[in-house]
């Protein structure tokens, strides 16, 4: 009887179940880099989708509709003219001085709102990125792609105020040039935006900073003066020449205002930038993409 009971208890006895683990991942877990940007790619529908949605409704409270787009940077433009050139006289030597204002107002406002709303994006779509799971790199993509498509009007009306507004000028073929110019300009502006995103989504309190850091940045871009007054201060006028947005201004105004080849530095100088930032961008961003969303 001993040895039937014995027996029984070890058939009842659940054999252990052996599971090969090493293939599984945990939920929510940072993917490795390469994966991480082939999970974005594949989100590139959803990215244009997001951002042409939002340009078509992102001023549809306002009568004048998209309107503002092209209003906000002529009338920054005409305020600006107003104090630096006819009051301070900050024009002195700029043949061209509306020329000159309005392509570095207009291109200037282009990276100050991409910057701006890239580095605000997560912080903005909190709820989203709770509720969902998708490639968290997709919402500043989406933001500095609906910027660039928003610009679009505002880059015609600037070449269109440079051909009309007296002493006009001829764009010859150079001016085709302005396409890489805001191409990397674009590349520079999401790579920025992607550092700034993952910086706000742990510390709010840099949005209130950003807005003086870009007031300061824009005093040193050259966008309403001429850099030729730091001639005789070269090291100051390294300084200027090294800076991003005043080599984008620089190319601009070369190829727009006078029909000159940009020199290779300024491209240099920008494409290192651009594709600089964006790597360091992109890096920073994805160490940090279990993170966003949390409280």
């Amino acid at each position: 009887m001993a040895g039937a009971k014995a027996g029984a208890r070890g058939d009842s006895q659940v054999k252990p179940l052996s599971v090969d683990v090493r293939g599984l991942q945990r939920v929510g877990a940072r993917p490795g880099f390469v994966d991480y940007a082939i999970s974005v790619w594949n989100y590139r529908a959803f990215v244009f989708y997001d951002a042409k949605a939002r340009v078509q409704s992102g001023n549809r409270r306002d009568r004048l509709g998209s309107m503002w787009l092209i209003l906000n940077p002529v009338l920054n433009g005409l305020t600006y003219f107003l104090i630096f050139g006819l009051l301070l006289g900050t024009g002195g030597g700029i043949e061209n001085f509306i020329g000159y204002l309005v392509i570095g107002i207009f291109l200037f406002q282009y990276s100050s709102r991409a910057i701006t709303n890239g580095g605000r994006s997560i912080q903005q779509n909190r709820a989203v990125i709770q509720a969902f799971t998708f490639p968290r790199a997709t919402l500043p993509i989406a933001v500095n792609l609906r910027e660039l498509l928003a610009n679009i009007p505002v880059f015609i009306v600037m070449v269109l105020i440079v051909l009309v507004i007296p002493p006009t000028e001829e764009i010859t073929w150079l001016g085709l040039l302005i396409i890489p110019a805001l191409l990397l300009q674009s590349i520079f502006n999401l790579g920025v935006g992607l550092i700034l995103a993952r910086v706000i989504s742990k510390v709010n309190d840099v949005v209130h900073l950003l807005s003086f850091a870009l007031r300061a940045w824009m005093y040193a871009s050259a966008v309403f003066y001429s850099y030729e007054r730091f001639i005789d201060q070269p090291v100051l006028l390294e300084i200027i020449k090294l800076n991003p947005l005043f080599n984008v201004l620089d190319i601009v105004r070369d190829v727009l205002l006078y029909s000159t080849v940009p020199d290779w530095q300024s491209w240099a100088i920008l494409s290192c930038w651009a594709f600089g930032a964006l790597a360091i961008g992109a890096v920073y961003f994805w160490r940090a993409e279990e993170t966003y969303g949390r409280d």
